[in-house]
């Protein structure tokens, strides 16, 4: 099967496979759209079973960053890069500069950032090789608290539509993933009165969090059948599948991982079941709103405002839904293809 055949292929323009034979390096760096602007995204570093697992995800994310960026009005098009190995056995600062000598090589088409597995320290490394890079220590920095800023306050539009008010008081958690963003996250719901259950494979992550944050913690797999009102996923993406449908009790799904759904027919799917799903891409793009200050020189005003639009934008996608009665990861879709062809028509026009 060709690239252009992929089931995840969506009129990508431009898939790079990069590989360096003296640093091991074997990664893939994809160009979505550039409608808006140029493509930005963040480096993704996952010891995947295979290259074709790696297409699978890549192409997914970077598509999912254009429809971000458009329905954050950002002047951005969607990208993204995943690295293939262990982080713990492959990074190193010789890999880091290969891999920005290969994103220098776009000639600004990707600016890459922060992602799972990689931290500013690794970026800086990559920035020593090339410019089109966001979110480093010297200036933007670390995106992950505007992006748990703004999971929060998408959980708590979510909330306002399926529970009649958006106060997270008393209202039972389940926060899968404890890492930067999720850690962040629960935070700000256990300031707010929630009840908290946590699960993580970092077992310190969740001692710390059961000792500043009273949450209850349980194992990986009983995260999904416990009896809460919302399942927060923050760790990798499709933890919504069949499976864990069967086991979900919560009403609200609404957390930071990217792509939560197994497939987009998984959407229907939640609805036909009563669940408010909050789309990842609006709910979680805080991260990117954070690194674009630093690609389009936002104001740190600016950029906290437009995290705090995402509670505004999803508030408009569950009203939308409900008077259409379509999946709210549809009504997502279709609001940000009518940015991206409102954009193309008027560069037509020009």
């Amino acid at each position: 099967m060709s690239l252009f055949e992929h089931k995840e292929f969506d009129q990508h323009e431009q898939v790079v496979f990069c590989h360096d034979k003296e640093t091991g390096l074997k990664a893939i760096i994809a160009i979505h759209d550039t409608t808006l602007g140029p493509s930005l995204g963040g480096t993704r570093l996952w010891n995947y079973a295979s290259s074709a697992e790696a297409l699978t995800d890549v192409l997914r994310l970077s598509r999912g960053m254009t429809y971000k960026s458009a329905m954050a009005g950002l002047p951005l098009g969607g990208g993204k890069a995943v690295i293939i190995g262990d982080a713990k056995t492959i990074k190193t600062p010789e890999l880091m500069r290969a891999y920005g000598r290969f994103v220098n090589s776009l000639s600004g088409r990707y600016i890459t950032a922060e992602d799972v597995n990689i931290r500013t320290s690794d970026i800086a490394y990559v920035a020593e090789e090339t410019n089109f890079v966001a979110g480093t220590a010297e200036k933007a920095g670390d995106p992950s608290p505007h992006t748990a800023l703004g999971t929060y306050l998408g959980l708590k539009a979510a909330a306002k539509h399926k529970f009649g008010s958006d106060n997270l008081q008393g209202l039972k958690i389940a926060v899968q993933g404890l890492g930067a963003v999720g850690y962040d996250f629960a935070e700000y719901c256990h300031k707010e009165g929630a009840q908290l259950f946590v699960t993580d494979i970092n077992e310190e992550a969740c001692a710390r969090a059961a000792q500043e944050l009273n949450a209850t913690v349980v194992g990986l797999d009983e995260i999904y059948g416990l009896d809460v009102d919302v399942y927060s996923p923050c760790a990798l993406g499709a933890t919504v599948n069949d499976d864990t449908l069967k086991q979900i009790k919560a009403k609200v799904i609404a957390g930071s991982a990217n792509n939560q759904l197994a497939t987009p027919a998984h959407d229907q799917v939640v609805m036909d079941m009563g669940i408010l799903y909050a789309p990842d891409y609006v709910i979680n793009a805080g991260g990117v709103i954070h690194v674009c200050s630093e690609a389009a020189n936002m104001s740190r005003a600016e950029t906290d405002q437009r995290v705090r639009d995402i509670y505004d934008t999803l508030d408009k996608i569950f009203a939308r839904s409900a008077a259409e009665k379509r999946p709210t990861g549809q009504i997502a879709d279709q609001m940000a293809q009518e940015i991206i062809a409102n954009a193309k028509a008027a560069k037509t026009a020009g």
